[in-house]
């Protein structure tokens, strides 16, 4: 009996190398096109696992035979949400806000296979050193923030704002690979 395709329901170059890392390349790239608008009350950790599960059940609705993952990220700081920043006055806003201070990060990771849905959310704590504003100004310049979580991108040049982080390194880039790992042996799928 073969294995069902994998579909990562996510065109995020940082979700397919993360996966890569543990051995895992998907079958299919299947981005889920849905409203990641947050709910009233919504807390950060509920979003990511709310998104999670939204993107997962939409692919999977497309693709019933195949076993479906996927994550969304939330940054915040108490329960305020910061999302991805819609222009560099934003990413600004976020990098000030996060200056000197710690923040959550939650990411949400669902896996769907036959009708099943298996869901987890990660949640690691980042420290963030006080930046200049030539910092912020440096780092928004390089556009690297654009279509990240929070403003900033662990893994690139903004890495040497964190001074500590407790939790999950690969899940503050996108998907906690422990969690993704053990809901896909969970479900049965093995690469």
């Amino acid at each position: 009996m073969s294995r069902p395709e994998l579909v990562l329901a996510s065109a995020s170059p940082r979700r397919i190398e993360l996966l890569a890392q543990v051995g895992i390349r998907p079958d299919h790239i299947d981005p889920a096109d849905i409203d990641e608008t947050p709910l009233k009350g919504e807390t950060p950790p509920r979003l990511a696992q709310r998104l999670a599960v939204s993107k997962a059940r939409a692919v999977a609705a497309r693709r019933p035979e195949a076993v479906v993952v996927a994550a969304d990220t939330v940054v915040s700081v108490g329960r305020r949400l910061l999302e991805k920043a819609a222009d560099e006055a934003e990413a600004v806003r976020f990098l000030k806000l996060l200056s000197g201070r710690n923040h959550r990060v939650h990411t949400g990771v669902a896996v769907v296979r036959d009708g099943r849905l298996s869901v987890r959310v990660s949640e690691t704590r980042v420290s963030i050193k006080p930046l200049s504003d030539a910092e912020i100004d440096a780092y928004v310049a390089t556009g690297d923030w654009r279509g990240k979580a929070g403003g900033y991108g662990i893994q690139g040049p903004a890495g040497a704002f964190v001074q500590r982080i407790v939790g999950s390194h690969p899940a503050v880039m996108g998907l906690p690979l422990y969690e993704t790992v053990q809901l896909l042996n969970g479900v049965g799928w093995r690469p």
